[in-house]
C-alpha cells in the first residue's frame, strides 16, 4: 500500500437514497445500519444529507438522522453533509448541534453548504430563493459566533456555547474561499472533474487563514468510489445513479434509484443517452488494485487529508461489498 493511503482518513457520506419498490423509511432505516457496518470496517465518519422535495432522497432532516446514526454506533463520527445554512436560522442550527456534541460527546461533525434546494418550488416551500446563498458566509460567522459566544444580540446558545463541534465547509464555487478565510477545513469535489478540483484545493490553501477552529488548510475529497471483483461489476454499481441522474436532467425530477438491470434494458434518447454515459464516466471504480493505484495518484495531486466516499446504488449488499474492498485497500 503507498504512504498516500496509509496516511489518508476514509469517511462515507450516505444520501438515504431511495430505491424503485423500497420506501422512504426503508431508505432511512439502511443509513442507520450501515453506519453500524462502516464503524467495524474501521472507517472515520459517516455522514448524512440534506435534500428536500426529492423523491429519490429520504434524507430531508440530517441533524434528526445524525442522532439516530450516533444512536446506533459507538466510535465513529457522525455528521452532515451537510446542512444547508442558506435553508436555516444560524441559531436553531447551532442549538441542534449542541445537542448532538451534548449526547454524543466527541464524535459530532457540523458540515455545512450554501444550497437552497433543488427547484423552484421547493425554495418557496423553504421561503427562500438563488440569492439567500449569497449570505452564506455571514451566516457561517453568525453559526460559529453561537458557539463562541460572540452574539450582539445578548441572547445565549443553549447548550451550543462553550462546545466544540468541528465545522466543515462544502465547497461548491465560492466555498473554497469562504473555508480559506474563516480557517475552516473544506470538503470539495468531485472526482471527476479533477482539473478544477485541484484549482479549489490550491486556492484554499493559498488564501488559508488559521483560526481557532483549524490552525491549517484540511481537505476532504469527495466523489464516488465503486470498488468489485471485477471492473464490470464495479461499472454495474454506477449505473443506477448514473441513470437517476441522466434522467432528472431530461425530466426535471431525481427518482429513486431503479436495478442496473433495468436500466441496461432501456430504450433511451440520444439526449438521455448522452447524459447517462456521461455519469459513468470519471469516477474511481474497478478491482482493489484499480482502485489503490486511481486512489494514489489523486491523493499525490492534491495532497488531500482525507476521501469522503458519496457511492450510491441499488444494490445494497453490492455497495457493502464496495465498501469491505475499499476498508481493505485503506488499511493495507
Amino acid at each position: 500500500m503507498s504512504s498516500s493511503i496509509a496516511t489518508t482518513r476514509f469517511s462515507v457520506l450516505d444520501r438515504s437514497r431511495t430505491r424503485e419498490g423500497h420506501s422512504h423509511p426503508e431508505a432511512l432505516r439502511d443509513t442507520v445500519r450501515l453506519a453500524g457496518e462502516l464503524e467495524g470496517l474501521g472507517f472515520h465518519r459517516l455522514w448524512v444529507s440534506e435534500h428536500h422535495g426529492v423523491p429519490g432522497v429520504a434524507g430531508s432532516a440530517p441533524t434528526v438522522l445524525a442522532a439516530a446514526v450516533a444512536a446506533a454506533t459507538r466510535t465513529i463520527r457522525v455528521g452532515t453533509g451537510g446542512v444547508m445554512l442558506p435553508n436555516h436560522r444560524p441559531l436553531v442550527v447551532a442549538e441542534q448541534f449542541g445537542v448532538l456534541e451534548s449526547l454524543f460527546p466527541g464524535r459530532i461533525d457540523m458540515g455545512l453548504g450554501r444550497s437552497v434546494g433543488f427547484t423552484d418550488g421547493v425554495r418557496r416551500a423553504l421561503g427562500r430563493d438563488k440569492e439567500d446563498a449569497e449570505d452564506f458566509e455571514a451566516q457561517l460567522r453568525e453559526l460559529l459566533g453561537w458557539f463562541r459566544g460572540t452574539s450582539p444580540t445578548g441572547v445565549h446558545a443553549r447548550p451550543a456555547e462553550g462546545l466544540t463541534v468541528p465545522p466543515f465547509v462544502l465547497a461548491m464555487g465560492e466555498g473554497a474561499g469562504i473555508a480559506a478565510r474563516l480557517g475552516l477545513p473544506m470538503v470539495i469535489g468531485d472526482l471527476r472533474n479533477r482539473d478544477k478540483m485541484r484549482r479549489g484545493i490550491d486556492h484554499y490553501r493559498d488564501a488559508f487563514r488559521p483560526s481557532a477552529w483549524a490552525s491549517e488548510p484540511y481537505v476532504v475529497i469527495s466523489g464516488t468510489i465503486a470498488v468489485a471483483a471485477t471492473p464490470e461489476e464495479a461499472r454495474r454499481l454506477l449505473i443506477p445513479e448514473a441513470w437517476s441522474m441522466a434522467y432528472s436532467r431530461t425530466h426535471g425530477t431525481f427518482p429513486p434509484l431503479p436495478p442496473a438491470e433495468r436500466v441496461e434494458a432501456l430504450t433511451m434518447t440520444g439526449k438521455e443517452r448522452g447524459f447517462y454515459e456521461s455519469g459513468l464516466t470519471g469516477h474511481i471504480a474497478g478491482t482493489e488494485e484499480q482502485v489503490a493505484h486511481e486512489l494514489e495518484t489523486v491523493l499525490k495531486e492534491t495532497g488531500a487529508q482525507e476521501v469522503l466516499v458519496t457511492t450510491s446504488t441499488y444494490d445494497r449488499e453490492a455497495l457493502l461489498d464496495s465498501y469491505r474492498r475499499l476498508a481493505a485497500i485503506a488499511s493495507g
